[in-house]
C-alpha cells in the first residue's frame, strides 16, 4: 500500500511546476509595433528585459494598420506602437488600447532613396521615362505611404506617378526593393535608410506632409497592463 506521503510529494512537485511556469507566463509582454522601429526596439527590448530580470519581451514588426488589424481580431497583444498618429486614433475609436497611456515617443523623416548609382537627383526626376518602378508603402495601411502620397499630392506629382508604383506591405519591404535594385526609387524613413547607408542613396528629405510621430499605448485586453504601461514608461525614459 503507497504511504500518503508518497502521493504528496509527487503532487506537490506538479503545483510547483505549473505555479511556477504561470508565474514565468506573466513575466511575458507582447510587443506589436511598427517596421521601422525594428532594429531600435530590439535594442530597447534587450535594455529592458535587462533592468527586469525574469520578464520576456516578444515582439511583433508589421506595417501598422496590419497591427492594428491583428489586434481588433484579438491578437493576444500588450502594447502597441504605431508609426503614425492616425493609426493610434483609430486604435482609440475602436476601444482596443488604453486612451489614457497613449503617449508619442519619437518622430521620424521621409526621404527618397534610389539604388547606387542612379541618375535621380530629386523628385522631379521620378517623372522621367528612365525611372519605371518606384516602392511606395500602400497608402491605406503602411504609414510611409500615406506620408509620401500626402507628399506627392500636394507637389501635385501622385496621380502622374501612381502607375510606376509598386506597393509594399511595408516600409522595410520598400527599403528591400530599393536595396536589391529591383525599384528605380522608393520612399522609406530616413532611420531605415541609415541602417543600410552603405547600399543606396538617399536623395533627399521629403516634406509637404503631416509630421511623423511615433505613438504607443497599452492594449485594453492586455494580460499584463501593469508590465506594458512599464514598458511604455521605460519607452518614455532616458
Amino acid at each position: 500500500m503507497l504511504k500518503k506521503g508518497a502521493l504528496l510529494f509527487p503532487l506537490i512537485a506538479v503545483m510547483s511546476l505549473w505555479f511556477s511556469s504561470t508565474a514565468l507566463a506573466e513575466q511575458e509582454i507582447v510587443v506589436s509595433a511598427a517596421a521601422s522601429l525594428t532594429d531600435a526596439f530590439k535594442d530597447i527590448g534587450r535594455d529592458f528585459e535587462g533592468a527586469n530580470p525574469g520578464v520576456k519581451v516578444i515582439f511583433n514588426f508589421a506595417a501598422s494598420g496590419a497591427l492594428l488589424q491583428q489586434i481588433v481580431q484579438g491578437a493576444p497583444v500588450d502594447a502597441f506602437a504605431s508609426a503614425d498618429l492616425e493609426t493610434m486614433d483609430k486604435a482609440r475609436q475602436k476601444g482596443v488600447v488604453d486612451a489614457s497611456t497613449v503617449k508619442n515617443f519619437a518622430g521620424n523623416k521621409l526621404v527618397l532613396v534610389t539604388p547606387k548609382g542612379s541618375p535621380v537627383k530629386g523628385l522631379k526626376d521620378l517623372g522621367k521615362d528612365a525611372v519605371k518602378r518606384i516602392a511606395v508603402g500602400k497608402p491605406e495601411t503602411v504609414p510611409v505611404g500615406m506620408y509620401t502620397r500626402e507628399a506627392l499630392e500636394k507637389d501635385g506629382m501622385w496621380v502622374g506617378l501612381e502607375p510606376k508604383f509598386i506597393y509594399a506591405e511595408s516600409v522595410r519591404q520598400a527599403l528591400d526593393y530599393v536595396v536589391r535594385g529591383e525599384v528605380d526609387a522608393g520612399f522609406v524613413y530616413a532611420t531605415d535608410a541609415a541602417i543600410v547607408a552603405d547600399k543606396l542613396r538617399v536623395v533627399t528629405g521629403v516634406g509637404g506632409h503631416k509630421p511623423v510621430a511615433y505613438p504607443i499605448a497599452a492594449v485594453a485586453a492586455s494580460k499584463s497592463p501593469g508590465l506594458a504601461r512599464k514598458f511604455i514608461e521605460y519607452m518614455l525614459g532616458d
